[in-house]
């Protein structure tokens, strides 16, 4: 692993999970947890494959890209191979509680989920919010999450792949319909505040 100007470099899930301490199951896929037991520095890294976090506490700042995310509770957070994200700890929060599928560009390869990775335009650079998450679409994306590591236990047959990327892909199709919905409430949102604004004028 390089520590080239302090930016940590994680070309692998297994260079990534070394760095923090998780058990490698799978080279190419895998779920990360963390919690108070796991070590969780400030630092930098650059990722060589994607990532796509749900979030369970506040404790930490990301800065990526030109965004700087606050990380609230119950929100997915995204990054796309090639991307430095920052993580800073905050002094007196809490440890940063969160489940996290990591998945390498190699695993997509001949697969029609590896065709349609553009059109989850929450990985890109220019995503410049977090998707914040109710109850219920929290226990959706956690089942899926759920189904992967159920799959990454089994024993490896002629379905395992298939089967992860089923669930990968199915999980990032409920990403994009979350997202909808957020981006559809905040536009209302901001019509009722100009509409309001428009009242006042008159």
């Amino acid at each position: 692993m390089d520590h080239t100007a302090d930016i940590v470099k994680a070309d692998t899930i297994e260079q990534y999970n070394r760095f923090f301490g998780f058990e490698t199951h799978h080279p190419l896929v895998g779920i990360v947890y963390f919690d108070g037991s796991v070590p969780q520095p400030t630092h930098r890294m650059t990722l060589g494959f994607y990532a796509l976090f749900l979030k369970k506490t506040t404790g930490c700042i990301i800065n990526y890209g030109k965004t700087v995310y606050d990380f609230d509770d119950e929100t997915v957070v995204s990054f796309a191979p090639g991307q430095t994200i920052a993580i800073h700890r905050l002094e007196d929060g809490p440890a940063p509680e969160a489940v996290g599928l990591l998945f390498h560009p190699d695993f997509l390869h001949h697969t029609s989920l590896g065709q349609k990775m553009k059109q989850y335009s929450f990985f890109s650079y220019a995503s410049n919010e977090a998707l914040h998450l109710s109850t219920e679409e929290r226990i959706i994306l956690q089942d899926y999450m759920e189904k992967i590591v159920r799959e990454l236990q089994h024993p490896i047959d002629k379905f395992s792949k298939s089967l992860i990327i089923s669930n990968i892909e199915v999980l990032l199709n409920y990403c994009m319909r979350f997202y909808e919905r957020q981006f559809i409430t905040r536009e209302d949102m901001n019509h009722d505040a100009l509409a309001r604004f428009e009242r006042l004028l008159d």
